[in-house]
């Protein structure tokens, strides 16, 4: 059953931690359906910054709005409008004051969502997906990985009939929780129906107890709204 299960949510409060840290209290629906906006707004919003994930905390009247980026100079701009500018479109959105830190990701090859998002784009743009997937695994490998899985799904390679393929290198220990697995899932939208890219980055093992609030590492507080360093991730 193991090929079943997210490996993110089997991970969480052990090795991973949340991307919604609040609590709810009698309004529990609206806060998780404005979560809901704030992500999606903000993936159409910044498609080409390379958003890994977002992490939106919420105190009684602020929402801190944590982005993981490849990219970070596309979302804070010259002098920082861009990243004023956006914090004035959630604030619309939401109707709450809104502070937003960019966190940069330094080894995007390692970040199963990224490398998803790069074998999709290559899809749409033409390219043979045998070849997209394959310098993907290449490049991952390279900086480090224990392993990587890629399985696509669809009409690939516009054929007629749909049909399932699996890439693998190295290790993807699923059922060992202390493994750092990376999961996402991207779809690419082609002339000839849609195509789904599955990820999973094995990146080691995790031991003792690690810090499950994404947002500070080792209990050192994040930097200011104007996107600073902010927090690291871990390696």
């Amino acid at each position: 059953m193991g090929q079943k299960t997210n490996p993110t949510g089997l991970r969480l409060g052990i090795i991973k931690g949340w991307d919604s840290n609040w609590y709810g209290g009698k309004k529990f629906d609206a806060k998780l359906v404005e979560d809901d906006k704030i992500r999606k707004y903000l993936n159409a919003r910044l498609s080409k910054a390379g958003i890994s994930k977002i992490i939106i905390e919420r105190t009684l009247k602020l929402v801190t709005v944590t982005i993981f980026t490849a990219r970070p100079g596309i979302i804070i701009g010259k002098g920082g409008q861009e990243v004023d500018k956006l914090k004035e479109e959630l604030k619309k959105l939401t109707g709450k004051e809104i502070q937003i830190n960019i966190s940069e990701i330094k080894r995007p090859e390692l970040d199963a969502t990224i490398v998803a998002q790069t074998i999709a784009k290559q899809i749409e743009g033409r390219i043979s997906f045998r070849r997209a997937i394959k310098t993907a695994i290449a490049s991952t490998m390279r900086i480090g990985a224990e392993g990587i899985k890629v399985v696509i799904s669809g009409r690939v390679g516009g054929a007629e009939m749909a049909r399932t393929e699996q890439y693998k290198e190295g290790r993807i220990p699923l059922h060992t929780l202390r493994a750092d697995i990376d999961y996402a899932f991207q779809e690419a939208h082609t002339t000839y129906g849609r195509i789904g890219i599955k990820v999973w980055i094995c990146k080691g093992e995790i031991y003792g107890k690690p810090e499950l609030v994404p947002t500070t590492v080792g209990g050192s507080k994040q930097k200011g709204p104007r996107g600073g360093r902010g927090p690291r991730k871990r390696k």
